[in-house]
């Protein structure tokens, strides 16, 4: 099985000769954030994952690449001004929630959103503060291909399950552990169904769901507030068209709630490999029988079963008809190939959509990988579901010397790579030797 591989990415840098452009995120708001995001971390103080989550972070715009960071780098590349140090960030590079390499310094990369939202600036600071943690103690993903969750059969148990966790949280005493034990139960079968894909599922479900369940936890006042915005991202992840990509986001913060109600000892993971349901299981003392779809078809009757096959075979004939009116984009010569081998994506989660064997639509999708870098800003890309190959297609293609374009797409190749023709389409590969 080919695996999404995340790779370091090596930093082209530029020093800054501008100033911030005059939106919201001025440097007086910047300096506000920054205070705010360093008093909730220090609120917790290192009680939840046994060290103080605030260091080194910087903030991006997404249309101009500026940054805005509360400290400098170690090569002195930002520079300071009005208590903030402010940079470019590169062209090449992807804006994601992650940790990144900038000037020698291992920063928190966050993402500005559009608009001024003080839940989404600080829940995503947090997020990214999280993933430089990880970094920090040697906890890196390896990366996840989990695009069997477009599956029908995995999503009718992803939903059965997720039903059951949101019983669960919600509830106590037995009938927490019997929604918990329902849980467990459409997650075996589930990976029951799908063995081959569980290491992939548990990597995706413990990197990215101990983010989210960490920036919600620590960006609420309350209990109450935590679940509330919980169960509104579940609500949001739910209702996508696919979950190969977007998942393990809320999944893995599902578990950790019920871990954390147990007063679950956090810094004792120190692995993407470590299984959150197993967890659960032995801390609310779950018996499971020994094949779980042996009883799972029973259980799904308490979770509204007959309404999420309603769902499923909606969406179903949504891709029947995405199919008939797009399938001659990605398979009509010309297009253009490009093989995947060490890929970053950044795109949002509701901008995909399952094409079937053929594989997954992205809508709007940035992609870096060994050959360069790609924008796909309309018309979108096809993914193949093996996570090996990329195309898109070849209408109104231009060249230019390593800067190519296309309708709805712009694509900057790295030296040592070409695109050449071959058989009417191009194809994307490395310069002879």
């Amino acid at each position: 099985m080919k695996r999404l591989i995340i790779l370091p990415v090596l930093l082209f840098l530029f020093s800054c000769k501008g100033e911030l452009n005059d939106n919201y995120f001025t440097p007086e708001k910047a300096v506000q954030y920054f205070k705010k995001i360093e008093n909730i971390c220090n609120i917790d103080n290192g009680k939840l994952w046994g060290k103080n989550l605030y260091g080194p972070l910087m903030f991006v715009d997404r249309s101009t690449r500026k940054i805005i960071a509360n400290q400098p780098d170690n090569n002195g590349i930002l520079k300071e001004k009005d208590g903030i140090y402010t940079g470019i960030y590169p062209k090449e590079l992807i804006i994601n929630n992650i940790a990144i390499t900038f000037g020698g310094t291992l920063f928190a990369l966050s993402p500005l959103p559009g608009e001024e939202d003080n839940y989404r600036i600080l829940s995503r600071a947090i997020h990214s503060l999280f993933h430089r943690f990880q970094e920090t103690i040697g906890y890196t993903s390896s990366g996840f291909n989990t695009w069997n969750m477009d599956e029908k059969n995995a999503r009718l148990w992803i939903k059965l399950e997720w039903k059951a966790l949101q019983k669960a949280i919600n509830s106590t005493g037995e009938e927490q552990q019997l929604a918990i034990r329902d849980a467990l139960v459409f997650r075996g079968s589930n990976r029951e169904l799908y063995q081959k894909y569980s290491a992939d599922e548990t990597r995706f479900e413990n990197y990215e769901g101990l983010a989210t369940f960490t920036y919600i936890l620590l960006s609420t006042n309350s209990p109450e507030e935590n679940k509330k915005r919980l169960f509104e991202y579940l609500d949001r992840i739910y209702s996508f068209q696919s979950y190969a990509r977007s998942y393990g986001f809320i999944h893995g913060a599902l578990y950790a709630i019920l871990m954390h109600q147990k007063e679950f000892d956090f810094s004792a993971i120190r692995s993407e490999n470590t299984d959150l349901g197993n967890i659960v299981k032995e801390l609310y003392s779950i018996q499971l029988p020994v094949i779980c779809r042996d009883v799972a078809g029973s259980l799904a009757v308490n979770y509204d079963i007959e309404n999420i096959y309603k769902e499923e075979e909606k969406r179903e004939m949504d891709i029947k008809g995405r199919l008939q009116r797009e399938i001659s984009i990605f398979t009509e010569k010309p297009v253009v190939f490009l093989e995947l081998e060490s890929p970053y994506f950044d795109f949002e989660p509701e901008d995909i959509h399952s094409l079937d064997t053929l594989g997954t639509l992205y809508r709007t999708i940035r992609v870096s990988d060994n050959w360069g870098k790609l924008t796909v800003d309309k018309g979108g890309c096809l993914i193949s579901n093996n996570l090996k190959f990329l195309r898109i297609t070849a209408k109104g293609f231009k060249e230019d010397k390593n800067r190519i374009s296309g309708e709805g797409w712009h694509l900057v190749l790295n030296n040592e790579w070409e695109l050449v023709l071959v058989n009417e389409n191009y194809l994307v590969r490395r310069l002879a030797p």
